[in-house]
């Protein structure tokens, strides 16, 4: 053999050898500090077994009903990100905020991820912990689905809805975009597991990037926003966000194959995306009311996606609307 092919051929095995070795070192990283982070990451509320499987719930403040929080899609961990809601409520309101499967605190569970599976593991996660309704359910983003198959299947015990920016399930049962293939494609997973997703976190520029919609969570104390990153660095992208996404058209057609309009209040805060809002988005909003007999649209300006995140006050003001009804 030539010499420069002997010498093309120990290039490439050295190559290979060497992105072995990295991303060996990758995976080590990444599960290594994973281990680290489940240690710190403490549950700020309870725990209970629901369907055989950990449920967090974290609970607070005062009153005869209770508001129940549903975080959308992709909120790893809900208590961070509703603090600056609940501790508007706190003084007038008893509140619970809940983790699905795969979120926050609670474990992943091997069972799919349909509307009428969630919505019964919360009610029983409700009963289990001590809960007593009447409730007034709020629900952010894709929270709208699981919250809406609630109040169908329980509606005796819903005084009333508030949707902040949630979507409607005439938006999502039309929904084209297929977000669940990137983040569960193996690009994505690979770049997880391999810690690379964890090495770029790594980076104050990409943490803010990525809460930019949330308002760079100025509303929230420094050390829940480590938390918060720890939060997704565990959850992002594991098999029940993953399946929530692949079930989203199915879950929206159901609850819509269930419709009757609610006799209890709807209310509807939309946000403004400092006027860069979408036209399907604004129109299914608006359309969004004829879901209650008694049904009120806001669109909220000056705002991202996640509003409780801007103006937390406008928000626990409309919900105190309809718990004081």
């Amino acid at each position: 053999m030539k010499k420069w092919r002997r010498r093309l051929v120990k290039t490439l095995i050295f190559g290979v050898v060497a992105v072995l070795i990295l991303l060996g070192t990758g995976v080590i990283y990444q599960q290594v500090s994973t281990r680290q982070d489940e240690k710190t990451f403490v549950p700020p509320g309870k725990l209970y077994s629901i369907h055989g499987d950990n449920m967090h719930l974290y609970t607070g403040g005062q009153g005869d009903a209770t508001v129940v929080l549903a975080s959308g899609w992709g909120t790893a961990d809900p208590y961070v990100d509703y603090y600056p809601l609940y501790e508007k409520l706190a003084p007038y309101t008893k509140f619970a905020v809940y983790d699905r499967f795969g979120y926050g605190y609670s474990d992943v569970t091997d069972k799919k991820r349909d509307v009428d599976t969630i919505a019964d593991e919360l009610h029983e996660l409700l009963q289990v912990s001590g809960q007593k309704p009447p409730y007034v359910l709020v629900a952010h983003s894709l929270g709208s689905l699981e919250t809406l198959r609630f109040a169908q299947k329980y509606p005796d015990e819903v005084q009333g809805i508030v949707m902040v920016d949630g979507g409607s399930p005439e938006y999502y049962a039309n929904e084209t975009e297929d977000i669940a293939s990137m983040v569960g494609g193996f690009m994505n997973q690979f770049r997880i597991q391999t810690g690379l997703f964890r090495l770029l976190m790594q980076s104050d520029a990409v943490v803010e990037a990525s809460n930019a919609s949330r308002n760079g969570l100025k509303l929230v104390p420094d050390d829940l926003k480590k938390v918060d990153t720890t939060a997704l660095l565990l959850n992002y992208g594991n098999a029940n966000t993953v399946d929530e996404l692949r079930e989203t058209t199915t879950n929206a057609k159901i609850v819509i194959d269930n419709k009757k309009p609610f006799p209890f209040p709807l209310t509807i805060l939309t946000a403004d995306y400092f006027g860069a809002s979408e036209p399907k988005w604004d129109k299914t909003q608006a359309e969004f009311t004829s879901w209650s007999e008694q049904s009120k649209h806001v669109t909220v300006k000056d705002t991202e996606h996640y509003i409780h995140q801007y103006h937390p006050d406008l928000v626990a003001n409309e919900i105190l609307e309809l718990v004081k009804k």
